[in-house]
């Protein structure tokens, strides 16, 4: 069922059909508004909110020249008397985008000045209301609002919607593994967490290095993947990734036994502090799933060129050439063995400790992937005489 608001006002004017600019009285504003439409959550630890709340509280009464007003998008509008309106709100699952389009900082601010009791009677609020858009038209205008604080550009790609064909797949994760991914979309997200292993950006990366068409040693440019953040996304891209996203779980279980791994090796009794670069044993890691945690942090990047790796194992049309359960724990625990370990503590002993550097070191990536090639040919080789000896064993019977 739809939600009904009131909002009390002392004028309105329609300024189209469909438009209604009203001003509203502060201290009786809707306090259950909802944010969807808004292309960020309000953060009470920003500046844009202080200096809201602090002109609200300190001169209520000059509160409506000195705010920019609030953008609301709502089913329809019914004038109850000359200084009330309601509102009638459809919620997500009604098919609707209503709420706030911009604002979000300006009503939060309003509901903790009343909770801190403060006097609002005096107080107004210049509200825009659009009517009856939909969320193609709403995420349009909250892309245009100005804002007194930058958007970051997930947001921004958020509110296109750009990021569905990965919410829908990882939905469909969800049921399937029985386990919740936290997966941060845009600015101030609740619920998200702020490690970047948990923003979106993170998955595209890892399911970028899979992409063995793209990204090949044999090509003069464009050998590894970046690990630059580049969240535009144009239809070509998510073309291109949405081909990549069903090796999404095989690059999130390879994440996961790097770091088990590692935190295998540096809790190990016999070792006296961490001998590996950029790991802090003081801080904590969060994956996006929400199965694993870890005592310790690394750079967000740091599986990067081990995912990368195992793009030798893909043929063309994104298939396994050998099974992958057959050989991913055995292959991981050999690039850390002979490889990733040694250079991690190599760069720890020559006091080379910056996360985003180390994970950028093209050298590192040039040897994974040609260990990977070896490590392949010889799989391919005992597969090939195993096929002959028991091609031979059926001869002779």
């Amino acid at each position: 069922m739809p939600k009904t608001l009131t909002l009390k006002v002392d004028q309105y004017i329609n300024a189209n059909p469909n438009c209604i600019i009203a001003t509203a009285h502060v201290d009786s504003f809707p306090p259950d508004l909802p944010l969807e439409p808004n292309i960020r959550e309000p953060n009470r630890k920003s500046s844009t909110y202080r200096q809201i709340f602090d002109s609200l509280t300190t001169q209520p009464e000059k509160f409506f020249q000195r705010n920019n007003g609030i953008v609301l998008c709502v089913n329809k509008v019914s004038p109850t008397s000359r200084t009330e309106l309601e509102l009638e709100i459809l919620q997500a699952n009604e098919g609707g985008s209503d709420g706030i389009i911009n604002g979000g900082h300006t009503v939060l601010a309003f509901q903790q000045a009343r909770d801190y009791k403060y006097d609002l009677t005096l107080a107004r609020i210049k509200v825009t209301i659009h009517i009856g858009l939909t969320e193609e038209e709403a995420l349009d205008i909250a892309l245009a609002s100005n804002t007194s604080a930058p958007v970051d550009a997930r947001s921004k790609v958020n509110a296109r919607g750009d990021y569905k064909f990965i919410k829908q797949f990882l939905a469909q994760l969800e049921l399937e593994l029985e386990t919740k991914f936290r997966i941060g979309y845009y600015q101030n997200q609740s619920g998200a967490p702020k490690n970047p292993q948990c923003n979106v950006n993170h998955l595209i990366k890892l399911i970028n290095c899979l992409d063995r068409n793209k990204y090949n040693p044999q090509k003069t440019k464009g050998k590894h993947p970046p690990v630059s953040n580049n969240p535009s996304l144009t239809d070509a891209e998510r073309e291109r990734l949405s081909r990549l996203l069903p090796l999404l779980p095989k690059a999130l279980w390879i994440e996961q036994r790097l770091f088990k791994t590692i935190e295998a090796y540096i809790t190990n009794p016999k070792k006296k502090g961490v001998d590996l670069a950029s790991i802090d044993a003081r801080k904590n890691t969060l994956l996006p799933d929400s199965r694993y945690s870890f005592g310790f942090s690394a750079p967000a990047d740091i599986a990067m060129p081990i995912v990368a790796a195992y793009r030798v194992f893909l043929d063309e049309n994104y298939n396994w050439i050998i099974p992958f359960d057959e050989f991913a724990e055995d292959f991981l625990q050999h690039l850390w063995d002979n490889y990733y370990k040694k250079y991690l503590i190599s760069e720890k002993l020559a006091n080379n400790t910056v996360g985003s550097k180390i994970c950028r070191n093209p050298v590192i990536w040039d040897n994974l992937y040609v260990s990977a090639q070896s490590y392949l040919n010889q799989r391919l080789l005992k597969m090939v005489e195993s096929n002959n000896r028991r091609s031979e064993l059926k001869l002779a019977n």
